[in-house]
């Protein structure tokens, strides 16, 4: 195992040193305008030759470089398939509702995952669900049938997120890479508290709760619905008992507090993955530290755009893995 990995992570050694550092994302947010932010993402080398002055095409080329790395490095995309999972299921449900509903050439499609839009168009049109991986077929057939029929679009989105999050943890259960292992388990964990903040903002029902989150060990579906069914001091106090307490905090705080903290719980989960030299661990960290930091351009820039003030964009900022 450790011979199999040492020219990858050597290999992702040395691309570490490009992250950006809270101090780089601090440069960008200081830059003056939407444009001057560009401007620097170019001057660091994001982007490419034709993709100049256009926010969305730098930040499409970086996503892409990175499983340009990842297939040079000759490990199995298998290694990766989990992260891939929220693009595939997103097209699975863009599809069931372009095809159920008189919403045509409205969604977006994801082309970098094993079923791209148009493929995924195809099977559900045809109705060839046997076509999915088996992790979906089920609830694709279920959640077409109950647009189809109901005309729900919120019941469909809630099966098939929910059908994403049971994935997740499933392939992180069968995974050997401990790394994969605690990503699903904090993803999930995460999602589920998630659910139960905005449930418990918009007076959603236990059931529909139950129904949205997936089973996990690091939290309990039953009593973190309970607790949002409560209030949110009680949700609160639930959070302040298991391992997610900095979530508690962070709800006192702000509503944007609270999203960064969500995002920022992922990326301390890979962070021991710096000191792991001989496992798959580092690569799979650093695609995530990768998405994490274009997430995190796109929220800077999207302030920038709207004409935030700098420190309330600095309010929604991800934590970077360097």
């Amino acid at each position: 195992m450790s011979e199999q990995y040492t020219y990858a992570v050597a290999r992702i050694r040395a691309l570490e040193v490009s992250l950006f550092s809270n101090s780089t994302i601090d440069q960008l947010i200081a830059c003056q305008n939407y444009h001057q932010c560009l401007q620097f993402l170019e001057e660091k080398g994001w982007g490419g030759t034709d993709t100049s002055g256009d926010a969305e095409a730098i930040l499409t080329r970086e996503e892409e470089k990175i499983w340009e790395v990842v297939k040079d490095l000759s490990i199995d995309m298998e290694n990766f398939a989990v992260l891939s999972y929220p693009k595939l299921f997103h097209n699975l449900k863009a599809a069931i509702k372009e095809v159920c509903t008189e919403e045509k050439n409205r969604h977006i499609f994801y082309d970098d995952v094993a079923i791209p839009g148009d493929e995924m168009l195809e099977i559900v049109r045809e109705k060839a669900f046997t076509r999915l991986p088996d992790y979906m077929q089920h609830v694709a057939a279920d959640a077409y049938e109950t647009l189809l029929h109901t005309r729900d679009g919120q019941l469909c989105d809630v099966m098939i997120d929910r059908a994403t999050l049971d994935a997740v943890y499933a392939a992180g259960k069968a995974s050997k890479a401990q790394i994969i292992r605690d990503y699903a388990e904090s993803t999930v964990a995460v999602a589920d508290i998630k659910i139960a903040v905005r449930s418990q903002k918009t007076a959603k029902s236990i059931d529909f709760m139950k129904r949205a989150m997936a089973e996990c060990d690091s939290v309990s579906v039953d009593q973190l619905s309970k607790a949002a069914l409560s209030g949110k001091e009680a949700l609160r106090d639930y959070l302040m008992g298991t391992a997610y307490a900095e979530g508690a905090q962070a709800l006192l705080e702000s509503p944007s507090a609270f999203e960064r903290w969500c995002d920022n719980r992922i990326i301390q989960t890979i962070s021991p993955q710096k000191y792991n030299a001989f496992t798959i661990g580092p690569v799979i960290a650093y695609v995530i530290a990768r998405q994490n930091e274009i997430k995190t351009v796109r929220i800077i820039l999207s302030g920038k755009l709207n004409d935030l003030p700098d420190d309330s964009i600095r309010e929604r900022v991800r934590e970077m893995y360097v």
